[in-house]
């Protein structure tokens, strides 16, 4: 898609507009269509689709570069930051961690990390960055977890979610709804 001079300053001032947040081995930072590559590779992967509600197995061609263009378009509604790790010898995309504007200033938090990195505390630093950052200025965020993926499920109670319920969400890579832990901290 081309843009001329009027929309790339709107763009880039809505870019702009997303901070780059620092985490202590890695940065969150708006994606780059030069994130596209690592996206594939790691959204490929049948265990990361499975651990969320959006991301389709196989991985159709073309989805990571469309995740990319809702990301840098002025009219989203989710800011998706990667967790770059370039600076500290790590890969550039680690995962990506995403906040979703809701109503009654509220957002929903999502986040996967490619599974090289599993294990390493690359989940909890992100979330942990993102909410001290409080970029939206949100009174509250919301987080749900599949009940057969409890790692993700702590990384929530050690960022100081509290747990509020069961519930169900549609998962596109297994293509059946499947129960949830449902999650908030109020800031």
């Amino acid at each position: 898609m081309r843009y001329g001079h009027e929309e790339q300053t709107m763009l880039i001032d809505k870019i702009a507009n997303q901070p780059t947040i620092a985490a202590t081995r890695f940065v969150l930072r708006p994606l780059r269509k030069s994130d596209k590559g690592l996206i594939e590779l790691y959204a490929a992967d049948p265990r990361v689709a499975r651990g969320t509600r959006s991301i389709p197995h196989p991985l159709p061609p073309g989805t990571a570069a469309a995740l990319i263009e809702r990301a840098l378009s002025g009219e989203r509604t989710e800011d998706v930051w990667a967790m770059d790790g370039s600076d500290e010898g790590h890969a550039e995309v680690l995962g990506l961690i995403s906040l979703e504007r809701l109503d009654r200033n509220q957002d929903e938090i999502f986040y996967w990390v490619a599974p090289a990195f599993w294990n390493t505390g690359f989940a909890s630093e992100a979330v942990a960055a993102l909410v001290a950052a409080n970029p939206h200025q949100s009174a509250q965020i919301f987080a749900e977890v599949f009940q057969d993926n409890p790692g993700s499920a702590r990384v929530l109670t050690n960022c100081g979610f509290d747990y509020l319920g069961d519930a169900e969400a549609f998962s596109v890579a297994r293509g059946a709804t499947v129960p949830t832990w449902t999650y908030s901290l109020k800031l």
